[in-house]
């Protein structure tokens, strides 16, 4: 388990650094499209990071509360 975390945050940081870059790209690019997708590239990065720890958020506390669940049952 540790080391699938451990892949999925070095994806992560990837991911960010890509879109980081592609959002600078995007801002040097003269075309008509440039100002699209570099409006896209920042909601992107903006957005991307603040989904993912909202998820890991509610992975702990769905985590947290089956485990207390289980405490309960175990009472009976």
């Amino acid at each position: 388990m540790k080391k699938i975390k451990q892949i999925l945050a070095l994806t992560g940081a990837v991911l960010l650094v890509c879109m980081y870059a592609a959002t600078l790209i995007f801002a040097l690019i003269d075309s008509p499209a440039a100002s699209g997708l570099f409006k896209a590239s920042v909601a992107a990065t903006i957005l991307v990071p603040v989904l993912l720890y909202a998820f890991i958020l509610v992975a702990r506390l769905l985590k947290d509360h089956n485990y207390d669940q289980k405490d309960d049952h175990s009472d009976i």
